[in-house]
C-alpha cells in the first residue's frame, strides 16, 4: 500500500509549475491535510466541554438555556459542512473551501477570545449581596453569536472537504488494492481526528480550568492559526480537482424535467439511444430503481433537444443519465443516513455529563484531578484504540486464520454501533440514578455544588460505549456514503454524517425543551433542572435509551430495504454464476465512478 501511495508523487520537484498533475497528490500530502484538520479539531473541540460553565458563570444563563444554546451551536457546526460541501463540489473546489474555512474559524476564535479579554463584552459579575445577575445585552450576545457562527462556518469548510480532499490524493482506480487503501485511510483518518479531539479534551480543557478563559480561548486561536499556515504551505503539492458544475442545480433540474415529462412513455428495454448521456460515457441508460426520474433524461426530439456539441439544448428541458443517477444515489442512501440521527443525539450529550462530573470525586491522586470536561476523552480513546486494533490486529489475524481477506461489511458495522449506543444510554441512566440516590442519602438534595464521595470514573463506561458506537457507525456510514454515491459528490458524502449530527443537535434541543416543559408543569421540579440532584437526568437518559432501541429496529428495516451494496452486486457478477437484468444495470453504473456510482469490491455484508 505504501509503495503505491509513494509512487503517486515524484518528491524531487515541489514547485507548482514543475510538478505535473499526474505526479501530484499521494502520501507526501497527507501530513499537511491531516495536520490542518487535526489542529482545527484541537482548537474547536477544546472550546465545547467547558462552554456550558462559561455561559452559566460569565453570561448568567440557566442550565436549560445554556444547553440549548450549545445544541444550536453544535447544530450549526454540523449543518454547515453539507452546505460547504455543495459549494466545494459545485463552485470553489475543495482546496479553496478548506482554505477559506480555516480563515473563518480563525476569525471566530479571535472574537471568542475577545469576549474573555474585554470586560464590557459580557455581563458584569453577579451582586453577591443581592444575588442578582444581569442578563447579557443584545450587543454582547451578538458578539458571542458571531464568534460561534464563524467557527461553525470554518468547521463546515474544513471537515467534509478535508476527508474527501485526502481521499482524492490517494484514490487510484488502476490500483487493484485501491479499496483497501481507502478503507485504511478512512480508519487512520478518524484515528488521527480522535487523537486530536483527545488532546482538545485534555490539554485545552486543562488550560481553561487552571489558567482561565483568557489563556483558554487564546491557545485555540493560536492553534487555528497554525492549522491555516500548515495547509497553505503544501499548496503546490496538492492534486486539486476543479468544481465542474452545480450539483444542487442539477438535482433541481432532474426533478423539474421529470415532472415536465411525467406523461411521456418509457422507451423499450435496451433502447439506450433514447436516453441523453455525456459523450464517451459508459453510462448509457439509467437504472430501473426510482424509475419515474428516468423521464428527465428521455430524448423526445434529437434534432431539437441535442446541441451540435452533444449537450442538451435546454438544461431545464433535458438532463443527462449521470444527473439522474446522482440524484438517485443520494435519495437511496437517505433512509440509512437517517438511522444515525438518534446515535448522534446520544453523542451530543456533553452538558449533563460535565455537570455530573462536577458533582463527583474527580481525583486520580491526592494532587491530580481530571477536569470535568475531560471525561469525554474516554469516548475518543475507545474509538482510536478500536480503529488501531481493527486495522492492525483483528483483520490481519482473522484473514490469516481463514486464509483469505476478511472484512466486516458496512451494514454490519453500522448495526453494531447502533446497538452499542443504545447500551450506552442504559448505562448512563443506571449510573446517574446511583449518583442521585447517593446525593440524597448524603443530604445534598438542595446543594448541587456539593462533591459526592463517588468516583467520577463511573462515567467512563458510557463514554467508552459511545466511542465504540461511533467507531462502528460513524466510520461505517462515511465509508458507505463515499462508496455508494458518485465521486463528483465526494464532499457531500463526507458531509452526510455531519448533517446527521446537525439534525440530531436540533432534535436534542427539542427533546430537552419538551421534557423541561412537560416535567415542570404544576410547579414540579424539571427533569433537567439546574439542580441536578432534584432533577431526574436518569429518566432523561432512559428516554434516549428507548428511542435508541426503536431506532435499531428501524435500521434493520432500512438495511433490508436498501438491498445489497454495490460491491456485493459486483461480486455476484464476478462469481460467474450469471447476472440478472437488475445486476447488469447496477454493474453498468459501477463501471466508471468518475461518471457513475463508483461502488467498491470485496466487502461482505
Amino acid at each position: 500500500m505504501e509503495d503505491k501511495m509513494e509512487a503517486s508523487l515524484d518528491q524531487r520537484e515541489t514547485t507548482h509549475q514543475d510538478i505535473p498533475n499526474r505526479q501530484k497528490g499521494g502520501l507526501i500530502t497527507m501530513p499537511f491535510i491531516i495536520a490542518n484538520e487535526s489542529f482545527e479539531k484541537v482548537a474547536s473541540y477544546g472550546l465545547v466541554p467547558n462552554m456550558i460553565l462559561y455561559l452559566i458563570k460569565d453570561y448568567h444563563m440557566g442550565v436549560a438555556k445554556g444547553t440549548n444554546t450549545l445544541f444550536f451551536w453544535q447544530a450549526a457546526t454540523n449543518f454547515t459542512p453539507i452546505l460547504c460541501a455543495f459549494v466545494a463540489d459545485s463552485y470553489l473546489g475543495r482546496f479553496l473551501t478548506i482554505g477559506l474555512g480555516s480563515i473563518c474559524s480563525l476569525l471566530g476564535m479571535i472574537l471568542l477570545w475577545l469576549t474573555a479579554m474585554i470586560p464590557q463584552s459580557k455581563p458584569s459579575p453577579c451582586d453577591l449581596l443581592t444575588q442578582s445577575c444581569r442578563s447579557p445585552t443584545a450587543a454582547q450576545m451578538t458578539l458571542l453569536t458571531c464568534s460561534f457562527v464563524l467557527i461553525s462556518i470554518g468547521a463546515g469548510g474544513v471537515r467534509p472537504c478535508s476527508l474527501a480532499f485526502g481521499a482524492d490524493q490517494l484514490d487510484r482506480r488502476d490500483n487493484p488494492k485501491n479499496d483497501r487503501v481507502l478503507e485504511s485511510f478512512f480508519g487512520w483518518y478518524y484515528a488521527s481526528a480522535a487523537i486530536s479531539v483527545l488532546i482538545a479534551l485534555t490539554g485545552i480543557v486543562y488550560i481553561q480550568d487552571h489558567l482561565g478563559w483568557r489563556v483558554g480561548f487564546g491557545v485555540p486561536a493560536i492553534v487555528m492559526l497554525l492549522s491555516a499556515i500548515v495547509f497553505f504551505l503544501a499548496s503546490p503539492l496538492y492534486l486539486k480537482q476543479k468544481a465542474s458544475r452545480s450539483l444542487l442545480t442539477g438535482f433541481v433540474q432532474v426533478v423539474v424535467v421529470a415532472y415536465k415529462n411525467r406523461n411521456l412513455t418509457f422507451p423499450l428495454p435496451n433502447s439506450s439511444e433514447c436516453y441523453h448521456h455525456k459523450r464517451d460515457s459508459k453510462i448509457v441508460a439509467p437504472t430501473d430503481k426510482l424509475r419515474f426520474l428516468n423521464k428527465a433524461c428521455i430524448i423526445r426530439n434529437p434534432e431539437q433537444d441535442i446541441a451540435p456539441d452533444g449537450s442538451a439544448s435546454d438544461s431545464w428541458g433535458l438532463c443527462t443519465v449521470e444527473q439522474v443517477e446522482e440524484l438517485k444515489a443520494l435519495i437511496k442512501v437517505l433512509p440509512v443516513w437517517s438511522t444515525g440521527i438518534i446515535m448522534s443525539i446520544n453523542l451530543s450529550q456533553t452538558s449533563f455529563p460535565v455537570l455530573q462530573a462536577t458533582s463527583m470525586d474527580r481525583y486520580l491522586t491526592k494532587k491530580f484531578q481530571i477536569p470535568a470536561g475531560s471525561y469525554a476523552m474516554f469516548n475518543i480513546i475507545s474509538l482510536a484504540l478500536w480503529v488501531i486494533l481493527y486495522d492492525r490486529a483483528i483483520l490481519p489475524m482473522a484473514s490469516k486464520i481463514k486464509g483469505k481477506p476478511v472484512r466486516l461489511g458496512v451494514k454490519l458495522r453500522m448495526g453494531i454501533g447502533l446497538f452499542l449506543t443504545c447500551m450506552a444510554m442504559v448505562v448512563s441512566a443506571i449510573v446517574e440514578n446511583a449518583r442521585r440516590r447517593k446525593a440524597i442519602r448524603d443530604g445534598f438534595l438542595d446543594n448541587p455544588r456539593a462533591v459526592l464521595d463517588m468516583s467520577a470514573m463511573w462515567l467512563a463506561p458510557q463514554f467508552c460505549l459511545n466511542g465504540l458506537a461511533e467507531a462502528f457507525t460513524a466510520i461505517g456510514q462515511t465509508e458507505f456514503f463515499y462508496s455508494e454515491v458518485p465521486k463528483s459528490m465526494s464532499s457531500i458524502a463526507a458531509a452526510l454524517f455531519g448533517l446527521g449530527l446537525a439534525v440530531a443537535n436540533v432534535l436534542a434541543s427539542v427533546v430537552v425543551s419538551i421534557i423541561d416543559d412537560i416535567t415542570a408543569r404544576g410547579g414540579k421540579e424539571s427533569w433537567v433542572s439546574s439542580n441536578i440532584n432534584k432533577g431526574r437526568i436518569d429518566n432523561y437518559y432512559w428516554v434516549l435509551a428507548v428511542l435508541s432501541f426503536i431506532n435499531l429496529l428501524y435500521y434493520f428495516v432500512c438495511a433490508w430495504a436498501y438491498g445489497p451494496c454495490g460491491e456485493q452486486v459486483k461480486k455476484v457478477s464476478d462469481a460467474g454464476n450469471g447476472v440478472t437484468k437488475e445486476e447488469e444495470s447496477s454493474n453498468l453504473v459501477t463501471k466508471d465512478r468518475d461518471e457513475g456510482n463508483g461502488l467498491k469490491d470485496g466487502e461482505d455484508q
